[in-house]
């Protein structure tokens, strides 16, 4: 089929490019002439795993194409896809449709023939309806229909979760569009994954759902941490306990300093908007973003207090900056309120990070960047792990020591046994472990 990819961002470059991988002639568009020469080039603008040869391969087949004129793509295309960015409108929370809505209208002017305009961007309940009026009134004579399809990439393993997922969730009550819907998808049915039809209301809603739930999920077991300190028990083993309860499950059950990314923050906020413009609040939700907000001043007070209370003109050693590994994405990342906190208390700061510190570098002042590791570690009085990069998961204990000042180690992801850390002779801070463990 003929695929029309309006966007190249994450979801949008990910889910073309895996859509090319399946057999469909794909074309992604985007406005940005120096993202689409990049691409053209075979440069990929965010670091996905596999992200770059799974690209580069589907060029070479000639299934993959990048532009910044819609007008054939679009005119051509069996399916145009939505998938630009939504985020949170400042000082409402409230997700910012313009560029839904100007790509509607875009897409109206150029259709010819019968065209389904799937919605790939996370929207608010309703938004399809808004995106259907708009290209009527646009083109009156139009044959589209317009469907909901959320996506559910994981940043770190998108490809995996495009090509292997739970599910695929599909809204709309037009046959034609469902027939157009199965066939896109049609290479999953040999996994046998579950393809569900809903309203478009409802496959909306769904997303939203899905991240509120998975960040509520989060939220719960960092509460749980905590209590866990203080009566001496061991968040792992508790997060174990309930995890094998199969109503719960075990994934999104590690304590850490809170959720961040692209997804969960603005996805929780507008859905928070949503329930209250409805007159419905969710005060689950409502609870769950400001526990986290409070989660990651409360982490920069966990380091504090590693150093006695006092981290004015010492230097901390900063391991991850990346809201998780696997991935370049520094929004809503812990580390952004976590250092500037260490820094206002008069703390020096030195990081490293294995892919995200050419983000970090427009985000955060004052920062030293390290070239590896133990570069970093060199002389500071305490090292932090925020992020739980692969590469950290192993490095040399005794180099570790060797290379700091004070062998004061504070982790907030839970990478090292306590046990362990604590025979080799350092003050170990870690998330819900109680100090006994």
């Amino acid at each position: 089929m003929r695929v029309t990819m309006i966007g190249t961002g994450y979801v949008g470059l990910v889910s073309g490019a895996c859509f090319a991988d399946f057999g469909h002639t794909v074309t992604c568009v985007d406005k940005d002439a120096g993202k689409i020469q990049r691409l053209q080039k075979g440069e990929i603008p965010i670091f996905e795993p596999g992200l770059d040869e799974l690209v580069k391969d589907n060029v070479e087949q000639g299934r993959l194409f990048f532009t910044t004129d819609p007008s054939a793509a679009i005119r051509d295309a069996d399916a145009v896809f939505i998938a630009v960015g939504t985020p949170s409108r400042r000082g409402d929370g409230h997700a910012d449709l313009s560029y839904v809505y100007a790509a509607a209208e875009e897409i109206a002017g150029l259709m010819d023939g019968y065209t389904v305009v799937v919605t790939k961007s996370t929207v608010p309940v309703g938004t399809g309806d808004e995106v259907e009026a708009i290209i009527k009134k646009a083109n009156p004579s139009a044959d589209f229909a317009v469907v909901s399809n959320p996506e559910f990439l994981r940043e770190g393993a998108a490809i995996n979760d495009f090509k292997r997922p739970d599910r695929v969730v599909v809204g709309t009550d037009d046959e034609r569009a469902r027939e157009v819907m199965r066939e896109l998808y049609r290479p999953l049915f040999l996994n046998e994954t579950p393809m569900i039809f809903t309203a478009r209301r409802t496959s909306e809603l769904i997303k939203y759902a899905a991240n509120a739930f998975l960040a509520m999920k989060i939220t719960f077991i960092n509460e749980i941490a905590d209590l866990c300190e203080e009566v001496g028990a061991n968040v792992q083993e508790v997060a174990k306990g309930i995890g094998l309860d199969n109503r719960i499950g075990r994934k999104f059950l590690n304590a850490g300093p809170g959720y961040g990314g692209s997804c969960f923050p603005k996805d929780t906020l507008a859905l928070m908007k949503t329930a209250r413009d409805y007159r419905a609040p969710i005060e689950l939700i409502e609870t769950t973003v400001r526990v986290n907000t409070a989660r990651k001043q409360k982490m920069a007070q966990k380091i504090i207090a590693a150093l006695d209370g006092n981290v004015a003109g010492k230097t901390i050693a900063v391991l991850g900056l990346t809201f998780k590994p696997n991935t370049d994405d520094m929004r809503d990342a812990p580390a952004l309120d976590i250092v500037p906190t260490l820094q206002a208390e008069g703390a020096k700061i030195r990081a490293f990070d294995p892919e995200g510190m050419h983000e970090a570098k427009h985000m955060l002042k004052d920062v030293q960047f390290a070239t590896g590791p133990y570069d970093c570690l060199q002389n500071a009085d305490a090292v932090v792990f925020i992020t739980e990069w692969d590469q950290f998961r192993a490095l040399d204990l005794d180099r570790i020591k060797d290379a700091l000042k004070t062998p004061v180690v504070v982790d907030l992801r839970n990478i090292y046994r306590p046990e362990e850390m604590r025979a080799k002779g350092f003050k170990y801070v870690s998330v819900g472990r109680a100090e006994k463990d």
